[in-house]
């Protein structure tokens, strides 16, 4: 049995017809029809009905249908490990991140490139829960650094820091000039949040709940990009990551930061425990983990050779 013919039987059933998958397959149907039938003659048992409407799988076709489906996933896996097997020295890494990283990651990058000027960096931002699971299963990246902890014995993750949430404000704004600020101060107020699915959401309505506070969310949005330009209008206030800003000085927003130690996420660095990483990809996994200090003694170090 060849993975070829494997390919062949999946294509079929998926699309139902034998021309049409001869079509995606580029193959002749006479071709294909007896492709099909000298893998029945291999197994010992009929995997298709054929009727004039449709192909429908046996009992036992079932069964091999889905053993097919894993053994070519495991196929296209190992086609992907063998690639990055290549990407030591002069290749590529793909690291999947959430935006308040923005200021967090230029550090490492720039220790990357010194120690390691032949590979290449893309960044994707990854945000809910279920992309940072897709993207890293199906090897679209090789890390993430997100606000989601995965209690999975398929992930590896470590926690890396916490970041303070901060309200941001328009400078007009009545709570603008109010020294300090709590929770409770914010009930009215027409409020800006993250959509259904992302952690940093979970993370505010939790501690509100905690407090007993009912926030008034009018608007919902998936980036804080978004968020930082409707507070600028005036349309709302929001709590966001202050590691966003970065400290820098913005007059066209307030920040302040609230009354509420329970107000904070943990930013976590997660990977599949199961995959290869070429050592050129595990060194950057590596230094993202080390303390910040670390991080940035031993850029400086870099520097000075």
């Amino acid at each position: 049995m060849e993975i070829k013919q494997l390919l062949y039987f999946v294509m079929v059933v998926q699309q139902s017809s034998f021309s049409e998958a001869a079509k995606k397959l580029h193959l002749s149907q006479p071709s294909l029809s007896k492709a099909i039938k000298n893998l029945e003659t291999e197994v010992g048992f009929r995997l298709l009905e054929r009727t004039t409407k449709k192909i429908q799988l046996t009992d036992s076709g079932k069964v091999i249908y889905e053993r097919a489906l894993h053994i070519l996933n495991e196929a296209d896996i190992l086609q992907q490990e063998i690639k990055e097997v290549k990407w030591n020295g002069s290749g590529k890494v793909q690291i999947g991140m959430i935006e308040s990283v923005k200021n967090w990651i230029p550090s490492i990058l720039h220790w990357y490139q010194q120690a390691f000027p032949s590979m290449k960096v893309k960044l994707i931002e990854v945000l809910s829960l279920e992309d940072v699971k897709r993207l890293l299963r199906q090897y679209k990246v090789h890390a993430c650094l997100t606000n989601h902890f995965i209690d999975s014995p398929e992930f590896l993750t470590t926690p890396l820091y916490e970041e303070r949430l901060a309200i941001i404000m328009h400078p007009g704004h009545l709570l603008a000039s109010k020294e300090s600020l709590t929770l409770a101060d914010l009930e009215d107020e027409p409020f800006i949040i993250t959509s259904d699915g992302f952690q940093t959401r979970r993370d505010i309505i939790t501690v509100c709940n905690e407090e007993g506070i009912r926030l008034n969310i009018q608007y919902e949005v998936e980036r804080f990009e978004t968020i930082i330009e409707l507070v600028r209008a005036n349309i709302g206030i929001s709590i966001i990551p202050h590691k966003y800003f970065d400290n820098r000085v913005d007059q066209s927003l307030v920040i302040k930061m609230i009354d509420s130690q329970s107000l904070k996420r943990t930013v976590y660095l997660t990977y599949l425990k199961s995959r290869y990483m070429p050592p050129a990809i595990e060194a950057l996994i590596g230094r993202m983990q080390l303390p910040l200090t670390k991080n940035v003694s031993s850029i400086k170090r870099a520097e000075k050779k």
